[in-house]
């Protein structure tokens, strides 16, 4: 019989079809031996059970008078079961194809979900950086004030220049004249600096030194904590024109809440560098992923290695990339003590896995513009009006973005000129805001406005007292006025816009569990669709009922419960994943601490080492690692 191998079971089928004759496959048919035949009929033989490849052969002598030769014989008593058998090869082949395509994409997905934001460390100081170890010291700061500070303030507000307003224009070309009279005599007459200093300085001030400036942040540890729970570490970032003190209406109610069943919070709110108490950078390009890298420097060095983080207007970006730089896991013992933990491998012992899992343990927002325009977001701007629905979008969000030309186009140019000039040539705007007091207020305060309520610019006082009063405003004015920050808080729009806006931390996604608290009257609406672009594991998405821009110091409680719901789903996920076999251990494991920098009245805690101590190490083959059996 000539021909393939594939033709002459072909043509043995043919004719022997229901008989049990059997036709001769010569060995010099079958190249090798039988496993060598298997190989050519089954691309994956060891996905074919041996026992039932083996079945369908025998080896035996020819037929007698056939003239054959002793060799390797196809038995077709039922030949069916080759059929089967070769359908089961191309179904298991198929079905390896599919896993390699499904590992490939898995793979690739993976690959997306652990970028990470790349940085270098950096020298913002004057000159080089000097030789010799960083100063990691940790000093104590009090806001102060003086009365040849005082003098000069009043000084500059009675020397100011009125100028009349247009009749009947309100806010409409920007801080109304008449009104702004009314403010700065409010301001020259009755404003009590110095018990906004007492009340500036009722919490914990410091500075530490990082990358050559002294970085200022408010540090607020809770009085008391329930018993079996550790305060959860929160970092809190301002932006543009606010400031630390936009915090202070929500600190007493994440650090001392009411409930006694809500979450504890130990706070840190830091001053951008460049505003407020913290140190100008006296280089160029100090944007927004050096802020997130120094700030991540910041909470490692007070002692956290895993913290929440919180940010509006500035502080988004700002936290952001902090999600960004260190979304993945961290190989590095707990403890470098060696009275406790001082290898690996005595770390695997006590504990079975390494920490922390992330350093941002979880990112609340409430500004998230759209950072790039991709094809799902185009299409909901175009289709979104005529069908909500596909898209997702509340009655609220048409209201919102509709009429697209308006809502977008014409209100964003409206609102966004202050932004065009500190991002071309802050420097000459800043300048003469940095001599003038009454200057200074009026282009502040009236994003106070205008960003807290788009129809207030129809009112003659901006109904900046309808939301704030006088008194908080003024204090954030003045921590403006007395560190002269406003030039170098105006270049932080330059250094970010001036590398353009196809940067790379732009185009990644975050994978940090994200809040989101979407306030109705901010700047730019952002609906649930267009936050998801963004932020792939978004926990909430909380429509607010009031409130803008400034939603913390303008509705604080607000923005306090919206946190503690965020943060309380975050750590119910986490217990549901995870499971320690050490509960003491666990509790104390929760935000693990390494030993921290001197930090004037903040010991470091002992509670790892005492917990650990509560748990001998079981036998290794009967605990369970994260992530893994051990």
């Amino acid at each position: 019989m000539k021909g393939s191998l594939f033709e002459k079971i072909l043509a043995m089928d043919i004719l022997h079809s229901g008989s049990r004759q059997v036709t001769e496959l010569r060995h010099n048919d079958i190249p090798g031996s039988e496993e060598a035949f298997l190989s050519t009929l089954a691309p994956v033989p060891l996905l074919v059970p041996d026992t039932t490849t083996r079945s369908l052969f025998r080896s035996t002598q020819p037929p007698a008078g056939s003239g054959a030769r002793e060799g390797l014989w196809l038995s077709f008593g039922s030949h069916h079961r080759l059929m089967v058998w070769l359908i089961r090869s191309i179904m298991f082949t198929a079905l390896l194809v599919a896993l390699v395509i499904g590992g490939l994409i898995i793979f690739l997905v993976q690959r997306r979900k652990n970028q990470v934001l790349k940085t270098e460390d950096g020298w913002w100081g004057a000159g080089s950086p000097p030789d010799g170890e960083e100063d990691l010291t940790i000093r104590s700061f009090k806001v102060t004030t003086s009365d040849e500070e005082l003098e000069d303030l009043y000084r500059r507000m009675d020397q100011t220049r009125p100028v009349p307003s247009l009749e009947d224009s309100q806010f409409h070309y920007g801080f109304n004249s008449h009104y702004l009279q009314q403010v700065v005599s409010y301001w020259r007459n009755d404003f009590d600096w110095r018990k906004q200093v007492d009340k500036l300085n009722q919490y914990p001030h410091f500075k530490t030194n990082i990358e050559g400036i002294d970085v200022h942040y408010v540090h607020v540890k809770p009085k008391t904590v329930p018993e079996g729970t550790k305060a959860i570490p929160l970092i809190m970032v301002h932006g543009w024109p606010g400031s630390f003190y936009e915090f202070y209406g929500m600190i007493p109610m994440l650090t001392e809440p009411s409930d006694p069943g809500q979450l504890v919070f130990e706070v840190v709110c830091p001053s951008i560098p460049g505003y407020g108490f913290s140190e100008a950078p006296r280089k160029k390009g100090f944007d927004s992923i050096c802020a997130a890298r120094i700030f991540h420097k910041l909470m490692k060095r007070l002692g956290f290695q895993q913290f929440y983080a919180h940010g509006g207007d500035w502080g988004w970006l700002v936290t952001t990339n902090m999600a960004l730089l260190e979304p993945k896991y961290d190989s590095t013992p707990l403890f470098n003590d060696s009275s406790s933990l001082t290898t690996v491998h005595t770390t695997l012992q006590r504990l079975i896995y390494f920490a922390p899992l992330r350093t941002v343990r979880g990112l609340h927002v409430n500004f998230a513009p759209p950072s790039k325009l991709g094809l799902l977001v185009t299409l909901s701007i175009i289709l979104g009006r005529h069908f909500p629905k596909l898209f997702g979008f509340t009655e609220t969000d048409v209201e919102r973005l509709y009429p697209c030309m308006e809502k977008l186009v014409l209100e964003s140019i409206k609102e966004s000129g202050y932004m065009h000039i500190q991002a071309t040539k802050p420097d000459t705007a800043g300048r003469g805001l940095n001599d003038s007091p009454v200057g200074l207020a009026a282009y502040i305060l009236e994003k106070f406005s205008t960003w807290t309520d788009h129809d207030f610019r129809n009112l003659e006082d901006g109904g900046l007292t309808r939301k704030f009063s006088l008194d908080d405003l003024l204090t954030n004015i003045m921590i403006y006025w007395t560190s002269g920050c406003i030039v170098s808080s105006m270049r932080f729009y330059k250094e970010n816009f001036g590398k353009g806006l196809d940067v790379p931390h732009a185009k990644m996604p975050v994978f940090v569990p994200t809040g989101f608290a979407c306030f109705p009257n901010e700047l730019m609406h952002t609906p649930k669709l267009w936050v998801k672009q963004k932020y792939h594991n978004l926990v909430s998405f909380s429509p607010m009922q009031r409130g803008g821009h400034f939603a913390a110091m303008e509705e604080p409680r607000l923005m306090a419960e919206d946190i503690q719901q965020f943060a309380r789903s975050v750590e119910e996920m986490k217990k549901k994943k995870e499971s320690h076999p050490c509960p003491a251990a666990s509790r104390a494991l929760s935000f693990p601490r390494p030993p921290r920098a001197p930090d004037p009245g903040h010991p470091p805690s002992a509670a790892l080492p005492q917990a650990l101590t509560a748990c001998p190490p079981a036998p290794l083959g009967n605990r369970t690692a994260r992530g893994g059996s051990g």
